[in-house]
């Protein structure tokens, strides 16, 4: 695997409008000490079937989960102080931008040995050097799925972008960033560009290819292509293989142009209400066995090289889930770019006016 030196997001967006807040306790406890707790903030459909049990059975520790549906939601939380959370799920870029903020705490390592079962390639990203304020979690990329009985066979993302083969049987996620990302490489810019000529050649693009789509989706797409609503679809790779593994007319590819890669961590947020309570999350999570039964159940790529002993081989042997160095060397990561970012929320407005 190619060493992640550049800065490397989830994805399963949760359905619906708003974020749930789930209330779990486990092993026939329901009442705890206040220091018994931990507040956990995570993506949807982002945990193993089993995590949060083993880990209260384990410590005894009643854990309050709630959801988020994108990073910014995420974030916006944090922006006037730590509501009360201990365990958050940031990716890459967000992570960049937390850090500049002031928002997370800098880890010690002594309280997360096995911080040691890390691959050494994701251990030095350029979003947080020497993973200084986050343990490496999942990564993964985005690419097309797609109905090969209708499709054909897909390698690029002009199937998306230079077409109208699928004229109203295509959609894309309504992702600003990773749809404007996957425009820039295609069209051979950097998909963290801040010239606004390159800017706006993919809001152009994307204004040219949105009267093809049948929409920019909430993460819906995977199961509107195998409703048989949409033929060809702009998806999370984890997203993808859950429905190809009922329908095996479908696929997924990480088209030739490369992709967004994104890598996610597990932060510990500042001002955390139960910072012990929180490393131990974050060992459990870390843990070879713990890990694999995440990878097991969510089918994205483990940064955790012990896990991958415990891994389902047929995952471990797919690359449209351990992408291989060829497509990494051709992809690109989210980075924060600064004061770029009006120009790309300009372009999205445009994009979405049109």
């Amino acid at each position: 695997m190619s060493n992640f030196n550049f800065p490397f997001t989830r994805r399963r967006f949760l359905q619906g409008s708003g974020a749930a807040a789930v209330a779990l306790t486990f092993g026939g406890r329901n009442t705890f000490a206040q220091e018994k707790k931990l507040n956990v903030y995570n993506w949807d459909t982002y945990i193993g079937d089993t995590t949060l049990q083993t880990f209260s059975e384990s410590t005894g520790i009643e854990v309050q989960y709630d959801l988020y549906a994108n990073l910014e939601e995420m974030f916006a939380k944090f922006q006037a102080g730590n509501p009360g959370y201990d365990i958050i799920f940031p990716s890459d870029y967000m992570i960049e931008t937390m850090i500049a903020a002031g928002m997370l705490e800098e880890l010690d390592r002594s309280r997360i040995p096995n911080f040691a079962n890390v691959d050494e390639a994701f251990l030095n990203p350029s979003f947080d050097p020497g993973c200084k304020y986050n343990a490496p979690y999942f990564w993964g990329s985005v690419g097309i799925g797609y109905r090969k009985s209708k499709v054909g066979e897909v390698d690029s993302w002009s199937a998306l972008f230079d077409s109208d083969k699928h004229s109203g049987r295509m959609a894309m996620l309504a992702d600003q960033r990773f749809v404007m990302g996957v425009a820039l490489l295609y069209l051979g810019f950097s998909a963290n560009t801040k010239n606004p000529e390159e800017i706006n050649a993919a809001r152009d693009l994307l204004i040219k290819t949105k009267k093809h789509l049948k929409g920019f989706v909430p993460d819906s797409g995977q199961d509107m292509l195998i409703s048989g609503d949409i033929d060809l679809v702009m998806e999370w790779n984890g997203d993808i293989l859950k429905v190809m593994e009922e329908d095996d007319d479908l696929t997924y590819v990480i088209p030739k142009e490369g992709t967004v890669i994104w890598v996610d961590g597990l932060s510990i947020p500042k001002g955390a209400p139960n910072i012990d309570h929180a490393y131990a999350f974050v060992n459990h999570v870390m843990d070879a066995k713990v890990n694999a039964e995440i990878a097991n159940t969510i089918h994205y790529a483990t940064t955790n090289k012990a896990a991958r002993a415990f891994v389902a081989e047929a995952d471990l042997n797919n690359p449209a889930i351990y992408a291989p160095d060829e497509v990494v060397a051709k992809s690109e990561a989210l980075a924060d770019v600064g004061d770029a970012l009006p120009l790309y929320d300009a372009a999205w407005t445009e994009i979405q006016a049109a």
